[in-house]
């Protein structure tokens, strides 16, 4: 199995506005990938959300875990999507910046 992708996105929203913005940006996550996504399945547990996808018979699962001052997510990809782990971070990391900034 491929080593897991990790980023972290730094934020000066204080925890608890990093985690309602998550939790409000989930819809928007689902409604993004219900073109490609078979399921996507996610739940809290205090601030960490596990979450899985499966899409074009791929399982995508990990967590993100929301500190004070960042936002820290592990991805176990499948070897497929491995391949793209470079896009994939680089996309990722840009819209959770959008997403924490400060407005």
């Amino acid at each position: 199995m491929p080593k897991p992708l990790t980023l972290s996105i730094p934020h000066s929203l204080g925890r608890a506005e990093a985690k309602r913005r998550l939790v409000d940006g989930m819809g928007e996550v689902r409604a993004r990938l219900s073109a490609v996504a078979a399921s996507v399945d996610d739940s809290w547990t205090d601030d960490r959300l596990n979450f899985r996808v499966v899409a074009l018979a791929q399982t995508i699962a990990g967590h993100i875990d929301v500190l004070d001052d960042s936002v820290e997510m592990e991805v176990q990809l499948p070897w497929a999507l491995a391949l793209l782990a470079d896009k994939i971070k680089n996309k990722v990391t840009r819209q959770g910046t959008l997403m924490l900034e400060k407005k």
